[in-house]
């Protein structure tokens, strides 16, 4: 089992930029693949964006690509979110989850650990 704690979120200006952070405690980090998820109010949970255990293969979805970037550092337990060039629509709640899967990857229903989420909000 493994236990997943978000933090990063806030309050930006549109065009701006945050970096989200969710660290992992418990079972061996290195053995999860990692994801964002966002939520809207009155919306699905969406998919954001995906990496593989070493950090090796990234995803993303196409809303998302060329401003938001995945990445991890395994020594630190730690999965990032680097969002750039923010538009009012990426507000939302962002989650990270942990799955021990190996394909596909971009269903919440794959995944088996969730953050809290925290909330980021983008201001036009």
């Amino acid at each position: 089992q493994v236990q997943l704690v978000e933090s990063g979120g806030g309050l930006v200006q549109a065009g701006g930029s945050l970096r989200l952070s969710c660290v992992a405690s418990g079972r061996t980090f290195s053995m999860y693949r990692m994801g964002w998820f966002r939520q809207a109010p009155g919306k699905e949970r969406d998919f954001v964006a995906r990496i593989n255990r070493s950090g090796g293969s990234t995803y993303y979805a196409d809303s998302v690509k060329g401003r938001f970037t995945i990445s991890r550092d395994n020594s630190k337990n730690t999965v990032y979110l680097q969002m750039n060039s923010l538009k009012p629509e990426d507000t939302a709640v962002y989650y990270c989850a942990a799955d021990l899967g190996y394909s596909g990857g971009y269903s919440p229903n794959e995944y088996d650990y969730w953050g809290q989420g925290t909330q980021v909000t983008v201001s036009s």
